[in-house]
């Protein structure tokens, strides 16, 4: 949580939206949980936090195994607390309660706007690029469908948390989603062969595309990884000691907290309109996601270019100085905090 919260502070920084950093969760398992279980764990959780959250102080979004409905039952649970509709205390809502037109693949469409413009930068023909997708959840599935309609890519494999699937003449998105659904696994998908979790990291594809848990790029298989860009769509899924030798190799790391921004970039706009109650088309959504998106990678890019450091350290760099400046401003970083204590005589 400590991880996730400090992540998400350098993340809100990146893309230049007014939000600070926080993180929160339950340990369960919503796998097994009914329904009826899942609302009441939402609304307890809420009824333990409420005072800590609101649209001008905490505003949750959706992460790991939660999902619209779930996000609508914590922010009716806050209304009934404060005795009013209070839709922008959430984000990930259904639309039908405030939610916003492109929350939905934001996290992987942010993701894949980063990669058209490293592929520019790299000069690498999408149209002729082949790409692999570790984890087919919502960021998953979405970049490798994101990958094939926008960029033009052809997707060769994709791995769940039971196994993999790979053809080297391409998948259908959609037809290994549809199958997953019935199946419970994209396992056994027809005209594949079967991959593992490991070895999907390690295919000679253009573009990688970890977008499952963290720390599954190490030291031990980083130096066989032969993507030419690493678009982590999941939440530090490379350690630091295999950052340095993915760089060393020559890989373009489009690092997490930029990768993986247009989830809480939407969320944001999501806020917005409920704080003014207008609410823009899936169009409008798309294209300031895309102008947010486009200029974090470049503000990153720049950096890396200009202290000659690696697309991690640069977006740590860019981050971290917009929050110091942003403290010095305010005041919260002056000499005044090096004085001493003084004493006053009663």
């Amino acid at each position: 949580m400590r991880a996730l919260s400090a992540w998400m502070t350098w993340k809100t920084s990146l893309v230049d939206i007014p939000y600070g950093g926080a993180k929160g969760g339950v340990i369960c398992n919503p796998k097994v949980m009914s329904t009826g279980e899942l609302e009441r764990l939402s609304r307890a959780y809420v009824d333990g936090v409420w005072r800590l959250i609101g649209p001008e102080l905490d505003i949750p979004a959706p992460d790991v195994y939660t999902t619209p409905q779930i996000m609508a039952w914590m922010m009716d649970e806050y209304s009934k607390l404060r005795g009013h509709y209070s839709p922008g205390v959430i984000t990930g809502k259904p639309i039908p309660l405030g939610g916003s037109l492109g929350r939905g693949d934001a996290t992987a469409r942010g993701g894949v706007y980063t990669v058209r413009e490293a592929a520019k930068h790299l000069k690498l023909n999408l149209a002729k690029s082949t790409t692999a997708v570790q984890g087919y959840g919502n960021a998953g599935y979405f970049a490798a469908l994101l990958s094939k309609e926008i960029l033009g890519c052809q997707v060769v494999a994709v791995t769940d948390s039971k196994g993999g699937i790979y053809n080297r003449h391409g998948l259908n998105p959609n037809d290994v989603l549809e199958y997953k659904q019935k199946t419970g696994s994209v396992v056994g998908f027809p005209g594949t062969e079967p991959i593992s979790i490991k070895a999907i990291l390690e295919l000679g594809v253009d573009i990688l595309w970890p977008s499952a848990l963290e720390n599954v790029i190490t030291g031990e298989n980083a130096g066989r990884i032969k993507a030419k860009i690493v678009a982590e769509a999941a939440n530090g899924p490379s350690t630091p000691e295999a950052e340095q030798i993915l760089h060393k190799k020559g890989i373009f790391v489009i690092p997490d907290f930029l990768c993986n921004a247009g989830g809480v970039t939407v969320s944001y706009f999501e806020w917005v309109q409920n704080l003014y109650g207008y609410y823009w088309s899936e169009e409008e959504v798309h294209q300031k996601l895309d102008a947010k998106m486009t200029k974090a990678f470049h503000d990153t890019l720049q950096a890396s270019l200009e202290f000659k450091v690696d697309m991690m350290n640069a977006a740590y760099v860019v981050a971290v100085q917009r929050v110091a400046e942003a403290m010095q401003i305010r005041g919260w970083v002056t000499s005044a905090y090096a004085r001493p204590a003084v004493t006053l005589a009663a």
